[in-house]
């Protein structure tokens, strides 16, 4: 096991718990997992996804996260990255967000990169989300929910990860509480179906809403059998 890069089909999908909530399952079946935020906008100083990673590991922040190596691209105005790092006239550095990871699979057993956004969602003006995934060959997560307009995004970002011979390790089904149950069952349903034309594993986890105490969810289908 090493790096993972987790990503929704959009902002506000759930993937920052989902990332915390996947965490939690690898460090209650005995690895050693730190999670990493690629580029973290609107915030100064810290990273509020980091934070929500530990609140839901229940663990107290670590070493790296005071050393800004869990986080080491932060920028204030929320927005795709590309604008953000323009509007505080500071170019985006790639090579220290590759560095940070490559040293916390030195110390870690798996290190979940969470995104930001969706796959397509621009680093810099020549670099999407999803070609950064691909020069890295990291396996792929990917967070969707049975909401209205989740299908077209989720199959998009299918398509979008296999074009870059991205693997799909698996697709965490978000539970969305105010999801029409018909549309969602059969979203679920497409969404298998894609995966296997697309072939890619039909490796599909639905998570339940969420909230503290935070619940023990079983991700082996997507991680495996761990020793």
């Amino acid at each position: 096991m090493s790096a993972f890069f987790i990503s929704g089909i959009d902002t506000g999908i759930g993937k920052t718990v989902v990332t915390g909530m996947l965490a939690r399952f690898l460090q209650k079946n005995g690895k050693k997992v730190i999670t990493h935020k690629l580029v973290q906008t609107g915030n100064t100083g810290f990273s509020e996804d980091i934070a929500r990673h530990r609140e839901i590991m229940e663990v107290e922040p670590f070493p790296e996260d005071r050393d800004f190596l869990t986080a080491p691209q932060i920028f204030s105005f929320p927005a795709s990255p590309h604008l953000a790092a323009a509007l505080d006239n500071r170019p985006l550095d790639l090579n220290r967000i590759r560095d940070s990871i490559a040293e916390l699979e030195k110390r870690f057993d798996s290190v979940l990169v969470e995104g930001a956004g969706g796959l397509a969602v621009p680093l810099t003006e020549d670099r999407l989300t999803v070609d950064f995934i691909a020069e890295q060959g990291w396996p792929l997560i990917l967070v969707t929910s049975g909401r209205l307009g989740s299908l077209n995004h989720t199959i998009l970002s299918i398509e979008a990860a296999t074009a870059r011979k991205i693997r799909i390790a698996g697709v965490v089904y978000n539970t969305s509480p105010g999801a029409d149950p018909v549309i969602d069952r059969d979203s679920e349903r497409m969404i298998r179906q894609y995966l296997l034309r697309y072939q890619q594993p039909d490796l599909l986890v639905r998570m339940p809403f969420v909230k503290k105490p935070w619940p023990d969810i079983d991700f082996s289908p997507i991680f495996g059998r761990l020793p």
